[in-house]
């Protein structure tokens, strides 16, 4: 095989594709305006040598940390000289490939202090905040309490002689623990503790803005203990100083409790608010930002893997002679299109509805509307556990798809899958959460069982598949694959397996199975999401049209088929599989799925094109725009450390003395 075969057929692969990947761009970033920003973002960085990536395989954690300070000062350094935004600015972190002890700042503390802090502390801090006068990091898990907030042990004591709130720490366990940017950075933070009134009455967890540092010598203030809690699994969050903190006796002023919701008066009577979750509104924003981050991620481990797969020869011979493709197995497609589906699918959920959603909610708030309070907590925690389970099993897939190469750190999918692993238990464990979507899933059962009538208008849009039960829409026979070629066929089954499974765990309410709750919570979800990417094929034909818009089509379509086929356990056992008596009656479903990533296939590498990422964003020898994947991967070898010497520096002392041993031994052997 030619040396240069890997470029020959990475360019072979575009052409024979049909997209144009400048379409792609301005549809996945939301116009070419975002996407010319986002790529004259990604130019500048990539050409600082700040920002470059060559050292960062061979550091310790501590250079990391250091490397993440100076990235971080730089970036608001060229946000100054090229007058970004705030909005461009915040986007320069996010096309930096690595977490940064920045980003709780801008995800956590700026914007829960502006929506839920009095007007008077926003505009004491508001500037400061915006430009990083102070740096603020989000306080809220605990030593021994994280996902169940209600228990969180750290207390808030108001002293009205003083129109203080005193913070402690009464236990080892209300340590504050893992917050980002808390163990070295944070200058201030907002800190979830229990409000104790005068009277001694606790009314629950309430936010705090604290400062934590001097603004002068950057020392502790009095009072707090706080420092770094130590390396990560896996190496990943490396430049982030995920911190604990403990408080002694802290007093901030009355004014520094976010009142925007709940207050104190001076004299210490409690103001209700008017939801008692509002102090959440952290908690949602954080994960309904999720939802886009996770297909980002997505796509940038299944570009590095689609792009290996079509270079990388192995197996048997093809009609050119030559071994075969790895992207052409069965195997190795079937593993990798659908995550390329929910790049595509989480991306534009993200944007177009999460984050619409919390604007509208956070708008309605501000009047005092908390109408969509419930429902805005119930989906966003539902799609958090969705796509933060996702995504950790696509970048595992997409890292086992290149076999022995996907554990070699300049594969490029390993880091981003350490870095993005604690998603499964952050801002609340996906198993714990999913009890909030049942436990919403069934009072809306309830309301509609109540009501005694066919009447569905009071259903929210992620509770509307329960309008199933009163009313009956037939599915098409699904033994045929023609009928699993029009995507309604695949969102109304999931439809009818989520009515299925809440009316089924309504029925045994008080004794339900053990993965039921989980199996429900997943149920609700994909019935959301499906009718959502409905909506999605429906508007990509208007806004990208074309040949994209019918690779989009097949592409969303791909998704809701696998959707199906991973929930079949829940499908089979309610039946509701219709058509002939057939052996296996999910075949159809199968082959259809095998049909659509053939379709898909030829464009494989167009649509991860159109993702818009470079070499210096994706930072992946195997994953190279070019294919050059071999001569990429021989030329990042030749900087490891160990190379720079023949004989390595510990050869006197311990491998010279093993090799001394071994002849001897070996003669009293024969002995």
């Amino acid at each position: 095989m030619a040396s240069n075969q890997n470029v020959v057929d990475m360019a072979e692969a575009r052409r024979r594709g049909s997209l144009d990947p400048a379409k792609l761009h301005a549809f996945l970033w939301g116009g070419n305006k975002e996407w010319q920003t986002k790529r004259n973002i990604a130019t500048f960085l990539s050409k600082d040598p700040v920002f470059d990536k060559a050292r960062r395989s061979f550091i310790a954690r501590t250079e990391m940390y250091q490397r993440g300070l100076a990235m971080t000062k730089r970036l608001y350094e060229l946000a100054d000289q090229h007058g970004w935004s705030d909005e461009e600015a915040k986007l320069a972190v996010r096309v930096i490939d690595e977490p940064l002890p920045i980003m709780l700042h801008n995800a956590a503390f700026e914007p829960v202090v502006r929506s839920q802090g009095s007007s008077e502390l926003n505009k004491h801090y508001d500037e400061l905040k915006a430009r990083h006068g102070i740096i603020g990091c989000y306080l809220q898990t605990e030593l021994g309490h994280g996902t169940n907030v209600a228990a969180l042990e750290t207390t808030a004591t108001y002293i009205p002689e003083t129109r203080e709130f005193e913070l402690h720490s009464p236990t080892l366990t209300s340590s504050k623990w893992w917050v980002g940017a808390l163990g070295k950075t944070a200058t201030h933070g907002v800190v979830q503790a229990r409000l104790i009134l005068p009277s001694g009455k606790d009314v629950g967890p309430h936010l705090f803005f604290v400062q934590l540092r001097s603004t002068e010598d950057h020392r502790l203030l009095p009072g707090i203990t706080a420092g770094d809690i130590g390396p990560k699994a896996l190496s990943g969050y490396g430049a982030v100083d995920n911190g604990y903190a403990r408080f002694e006796h802290v007093r901030v002023p009355r004014e520094y409790m976010l009142s925007a919701f709940a207050s104190v008066t001076p004299d210490g009577k409690y103001m209700q608010p008017p939801h008692a979750k509002l102090s959440y509104g952290g908690m949602m924003y954080i994960r309904s930002s999720m939802v886009v981050s996770a297909g980002w991620t997505i796509a940038k481990g299944a570009t590095i893997a689609i792009r290996y797969a079509t270079v990388r020869r192995q197996g048997n011979k093809g009609p050119d002679g030559l071994e075969r493709q790895v992207i052409t197995y069965p195997s190795v497609y079937y593993r990798l299109l659908p995550t390329l589906a929910h790049a595509y699918v989480f991306i534009l959920l993200g944007r177009n509805l999460v984050s619409a959603a919390f604007s509208d909610m956070s708008a309605r708030l501000a009047s005092g509307d908390t109408s969509l309070l419930a429902e805005m907590h119930a989906t966003t925690s539902g799609l958090k556990v969705l796509v933060s389970t996702v995504a950790i099993q696509d970048l595992e897939a997409a890292r086992r798809s290149m076999g022995g190469h996907g554990f070699s750190d300049f594969a490029g999918v390993g880091r981003l899958y350490a870095d993005y692993l604690p998603g499964a238990t952050f801002e609340g464990d996906n198993f714990v959460l999913d009890q909030q979507v049942v436990r919403a899933a069934l009072k809306a059962h309830d309301a509609l069982v109540a009501r005694n009538t066919k009447s569905t208008s009071d259903l929210t849009p992620s509770s509307a598949y329960l309008r199933l039960l009163v009313r009956d829409e037939p599915t098409a026979d699904t033994s045929s694959s023609t009928a699993w070629e029009d995507p309604r066929t695949a969102i109304l089954l999931l439809e009818k397996r989520a009515a299925a499974m809440v009316q089924e765990r309504a029925k045994h309410r008080d004794d339900p199975d053990a993965s039921s709750d989980h199996r429900v919570a997943r149920a609700v979800v994909d019935a959301f999401v499906a009718v959502q990417v409905g909506e999605t094929i429906r508007d990509s034909e208007s806004v990208v049209g074309g040949r994209e818009a019918q690779v989009l089509k097949k592409l969303y379509l791909l998704y809701l088929l696998t959707n199906v086929e991973s929930g079949l356990a829940d499908v089979l056992s309610f039946n509701l599989l219709s058509g002939s008596g057939s052996v296996d009656p999910s075949r159809a479903l199968r082959v259809a799925i095998k049909q659509t990533c053939l379709d898909i296939l030829p464009e494989a590498v167009g649509l991860t094109d159109g993702f818009g990422f470079n070499d210096w964003e994706l930072d992946s020898a195997l994953g190279q725009y070019d294919g050059n994947a071999y001569e990429e991967m021989w030329k990042r070898v030749q900087s490891e450390p160990l190379n720079k010497t023949e004989v390595p520096d510990g050869y006197e002392e311990y491998i010279k003395p093993l090799l001394l041993r071994g002849p001897g031994l070996a003669g009293r052997s024969k002995l």
